[in-house]
């Protein structure tokens, strides 16, 4: 049996009465993809807080990269090589895609970002920003402004700021947000193509997106994990298709 890269044994959480994290415990395998998926208010974002760091789980353990993180803040997650990409795009706007990515890559070498003048002319930063945006199919659009890029590009050249740091894991969250079918296609092709380089976690409400990727599904509902397994497994699941698929099952 392969170590997992992300475990989380019995996490919980609670905001006053409610318990938004009940009881969960997950495995993230080396280069899979496992994606989380949950009707809205199942605990998906709070679950990813407590991966991240942004929240404290109130009793549980994650083990990340084979050590206990469970109390590390986000930043030593992050050198452990822990990714996280955002539902709402946070690249800068007024800047070049190449200048977003070469600053991403500044961010994971330790440098301040006060050395801005640095992230735009240092080839030691733009040479591996302009592979970044190779990789995620951007290379043609590395001197255009992230404003003037669409909805579609954003997102992918958000992926490739994820990547600066060469991380173990990345977290994705909902990366089709608000996507037409044709820039689903294109992230699906692109995550895809990095399936198996390096582990994915994907929280995503796009179930042809989900059953396109992940090799392992786990579902939360009321925040609890109600199933985990195989989409095959996922799809068949009595309960499952009673609290989240229905008809997308049949």
């Amino acid at each position: 049996m392969v170590e997992p890269l992300l475990s989380t044994q019995g996490l919980q959480k609670r905001f006053g009465g409610l318990l938004a994290t009940d009881n969960v415990s997950i495995e993230v395998r080396p280069g899979e993809i496992h994606a989380l998926i949950g009707p809205n208010g199942a605990g998906k974002t709070t679950l990813v807080g407590q991966l991240t760091g942004t929240l404290a789980p109130d009793s549980g353990t994650i083990h990340f990269a084979g050590r206990d993180v469970t109390r590390l803040p986000t930043h030593a997650r992050v050198r452990l090589g822990l990714a996280r990409s955002f539902q709402i795009t946070s690249v800068l706007r007024e800047f070049t895609a190449l200048d977003n990515v070469a600053l991403a890559v500044q961010a994971h070498q330790g440098h301040s970002f006060r050395f801005l003048a640095d992230a735009r002319t240092d080839e030691r930063l733009r040479a591996p920003a302009r592979q970044g945006l190779e990789t995620v199919g951007l290379g043609a659009r590395a001197d255009a402004l992230a404003s003037a890029l669409s909805h579609g590009e954003q997102r992918q050249l958000e992926i490739a700021m994820a990547l600066a740091g060469d991380p173990r894991l990345l977290l994705l969250d909902e990366p089709m947000a608000g996507m037409g079918a044709e820039e689903s296609q294109r992230m699906v092709a692109l995550l895809r193509g990095l399936k198996g380089r390096r582990a994915m976690l994907l929280i995503e409400h796009d179930m042809d997106a989900v059953f396109a990727l992940a090799d392992r599904i786990t579902v939360l509902v009321y925040g609890r994990a109600i199933a985990s397994g195989t989409p095959d497994e996922i799809r068949a699941h009595p309960e499952v298709r009673r609290a989240y698929l229905g008809d997308e099952a049949a």
